[in-house]
């Protein structure tokens, strides 16, 4: 289980305004092996943290590239999984290192949908020159792509804007926030976003969960009905903020879980400017 907020706006009408604010939470399991984000690739020129289960090195859940182009992915929620389908996670990176658009690439991907489990995936291309396009796919959804008009967005596991009642509750902390970005400092602005992501606060009864994910038995899944999961061995132990302003500076916040320990955490910043 995991969650993205996400607002856009390529042509905002102040020049402190941020174009691109993203704020996600990745829930897996504690033992699973994972490296922190940093820069990789040829020319270390893409940002991510990077699975590192036998069998999926390589893999990421989100990240963002020198060149602007920024991949999401969450999985959707279905009881029973193809144990021979696609690793999920090399879609993401896959496109940050491709010389490809994103819709091209989302695209060349819903040809494939069939061959992974359920997944949606966020492309987008930052460009400070062209201006930014977002992209939507889910394999579990419509047949095509979709090319996102501005505005803002949350994505759980799902498909893109199902309302869930974390989905709600969380954009909702998510556009509160988002209203001050222009009078807070970026500090007080990304820790408020941090606080998001780490409510707890079950919403519960949510008979869309319930619906999607009937083979789960109820208590489970109630398990899964906050912004911010917390389990004995599964849950959140990644929240990510990527900032993007009017010139191309991006900002990228994680705050990772150490050593399986819910009560012991380590934020990073990377900043950068578009190449673009």
């Amino acid at each position: 289980m995991c969650i993205i907020f996400f607002k856009f706006d390529p042509h905002p009408v102040s020049k402190n305004a941020y174009r691109f604010i993203l704020a996600a939470n990745r829930d897996e399991f504690y033992h699973r092996p994972a490296k922190l984000a940093d820069f990789w690739g040829s020319n270390n020129e893409v940002l991510s943290g990077l699975d590192m289960e036998e069998g999926k090195e390589g893999g990421t859940w989100l990240g963002i590239s020198m060149r602007g182009k920024l991949g999401a992915l969450t999985n959707y929620l279905q009881p029973q999984q193809n144990r021979e389908a696609r690793g999920r996670g090399k879609l993401v990176s896959h496109f940050l290192t491709a010389d490809m658009d994103s819709l091209s690439y989302l695209k060349k991907v819903s040809a494939e949908g069939h061959l992974y489990n359920g997944f949606n995936l966020i492309a987008a291309d930052l460009s400070t020159t062209k201006g930014d396009v977002v992209c939507y796919y889910g394999n579990r959804g419509d047949p095509e792509p979709i090319v996102l008009t501005p505005g803002t967005y949350g994505l759980s596991n799902a498909l893109l804007e199902t309302p869930w009642r974390k989905l709600c509750f969380g954009k909702q902390l998510f556009m509160d926030v988002v209203e001050q970005s222009q009078t807070l400092p970026k500090d007080a602005f990304v820790a408020q976003l941090l606080d998001v992501l780490s409510n707890e606060e079950a919403q519960l009864p949510d008979p869309a969960i319930e619906d999607q994910g009937q083979e789960y038995v109820r208590p489970i899944l109630n398990k899964y009905a906050a912004v911010c999961v917390r389990g004995s061995n599964y849950g959140t132990r990644t929240n990510t903020i990527i900032l993007v302003d009017a010139d191309g500076q991006v900002t990228f916040t994680e705050r990772s879980m150490l050593d399986k320990d819910p009560s012991c955490w380590e934020t990073t910043t990377h900043e950068f400017m578009l190449q673009n």
